[in-house]
């Protein structure tokens, strides 16, 4: 039927039959241009809190509430969260740059002086000085080349009123600036 959207049954061949090669490190950098938001997407292994952080942070549906995130098929920190069944995403403030980089380092308890508290319906670690809480029970889990792309229903919210998010842009993290 004309102007619906038809499934490309050869994904990365164009109507000639061409195969279209994508330079990787080119999609990469074309990609780096689009600012995100910095979360911390965070859930218990057993007794142990575990967090990474997760710039693909999205907003699914109003109805029901779903939110999603697309962990790296090879993160660790992803295997162990998995079976938890549950996870809170954590929305950074501009102030928080540091917290972000601490998830990266080998060294140190990232966790300390964050002032993390169980979520209510999951028991995920909700960060009280974050924008936003939101806390979420597993949905689905669907395959995404080389990524899960983890759709979570959301359970519970928290946030304060005052603050703005860090953002991620070229490599850099950076802050939200209203204009007009």
């Amino acid at each position: 039927m004309e102007g619906e959207p038809v499934a490309d049954e050869n994904p990365g061949e164009n109507s000639s039959g061409i195969l279209n090669e994508i330079d990787g490190d080119l999609y990469r950098k074309v990609l780096g241009r689009y600012p995100t938001g910095v979360t911390l997407v965070s859930a218990m292994d057993g007794d142990e809190p575990l967090a990474m952080v997760i710039g693909s942070f999205v907003s699914v549906s109003m109805d029901p509430p779903l939110v999603g995130f697309l962990p790296g098929k090879e993160s660790y920190t992803w295997g162990r969260m998995s079976s938890s069944g549950g996870f809170c995403v954590n929305v950074l403030s501009d102030a928080q740059a540091d917290l972000s980089n601490a998830f990266f380092r080998k060294d140190g308890d990232p966790w300390e002086g964050t002032g993390w508290q169980p979520a209510d319906v999951t028991g995920s670690p909700a960060i009280p000085s974050c924008l936003a809480s939101i806390d979420c029970a597993v949905h689905e889990v669907v395959d995404a080349g080389d990524h899960w792309f983890v759709m979570g229903r959301v359970v519970g919210v928290s946030h304060v009123d005052e603050g703005s998010p860090l953002v991620f842009l070229g490599g850099k993290y950076g802050e939200y600036r209203a204009q007009g």
